[in-house]
């Protein structure tokens, strides 16, 4: 006869198996249920990913084009009067990349730029060969600028206005920076980075200051805002217009200097339909020119567009060689 007090203890020792066995099996379907969770979330997040793959290879072909933002190789300003340019070091302005003498620059009091090509080089203007002196149109003139094309097509120069001063932009097939490509990083992102905002007008003419990154203070036309609602709270943020067939945004978020470019991102979003509605896709964001150059302009977000949220969808800061 088993004692009492056995069959008890017994009992207890039976009913803490029965609650270890349930505990183990409740952890068991808590790491099957996490597991399960995780592979979900990454099957959404390569689907995704793969959503954006086109749009994503077009960038980096932009980006890497052979007159794309990697291929700038100089920003060279020009003040009043005559300045020859070239690699050589006896010009005025030294060119990284090109011929030992390009020609001569002269900006007059007329705000014009002039021309003329050296003699031993041979040059193209937009496409066609260029022999003789020529005043140049820049990148504020109807029609955009003027393209000098050198080293058999590899280089190409125009002249650039911001505010009212002009510089000498260079690119060139053969930079460094388009042959060492690093590739474009990118947040996470998803379907709920892109939302619907809406459209509230500015009165015809309101023009916004915009700060750019060689400290030029220019005044950008502003046509109104758009509020957005994200994870139930609301945002607005100014938008530029440019003269494009779409609206410009150039916007700072928490990200910003914390895995995103310090400057802020940029955004080119459709006008508004007649309903006043915008769609604000931040898996679009893009990074500045500033980020793979040093001889870029870029517009800093003016304060009105510094985001308390972190925007963690678009393009990460980019990671150069």
């Amino acid at each position: 006869m088993v004692p009492a007090r056995a069959l008890k203890m017994k009992g207890k020792g039976t009913t803490a198996a029965l609650l270890a066995c349930a505990l183990m099996l409740g952890a068991c379907d808590k790491g099957e249920d996490e597991a399960a969770a995780r592979a979900a979330a990454e099957a959404r997040a390569r689907a995704f990913a793969a959503s954006e793959k086109p749009w994503r290879d077009e960038r980096v072909a932009e980006l890497t084009a052979p007159e794309g933002w990697t291929s700038v190789v100089g920003l060279h300003w020009i003040e009043r009067g005559s300045h020859y340019a070239g690699t050589a070091g006896s010009n005025g302005i030294r060119m990284a990349k090109g011929p030992e003498h390009f020609g001569m620059l002269d900006l007059g009091a007329d705000g014009h730029v002039r021309f003329v090509p050296d003699k031993g080089t041979a040059f193209t203007l937009d496409g066609a060969p260029l022999t003789g002196a020529v005043v140049l149109k820049s990148d504020a003139d109807e029609g955009g600028p003027n393209k000098i094309g050198f080293d058999d097509g590899k280089g190409v120069a125009t002249i650039i206005k911001r505010g009212d001063r002009f510089a000498l932009r260079v690119k060139h097939g053969d930079a460094e920076a388009r042959a060492h490509f690093a590739g474009i990083q990118y947040w996470p992102g998803g379907p709920e980075w892109k939302v619907t905002g809406r459209f509230v007008p500015h009165p015809a003419g309101t023009t916004l200051p915009i700060v750019n990154i060689v400290n030029m203070v220019e005044q950008v036309a502003n046509p109104g805002a758009v509020e957005f609602t994200h994870a139930g709270k609301t945002h607005r943020l100014e938008l530029l217009d440019q003269g494009e067939p779409t609206l410009f945004l150039v916007f700072a978020d928490r990200t910003s200097g914390h895995g995103s470019y310090p400057a802020g991102r940029y955004l080119d979003l459709a006008r508004p339909a007649a309903n006043q509605q915008i769609t604000i896709d931040f898996n679009r964001a893009e990074n500045p020119p500033c980020a793979f150059t040093a001889f870029a302009t870029c517009p800093l977000p003016p304060v009105a567009n510094r985001l308390d949220l972190a925007v963690e969808a678009g393009e990460r800061v980019y990671a150069k060689h």
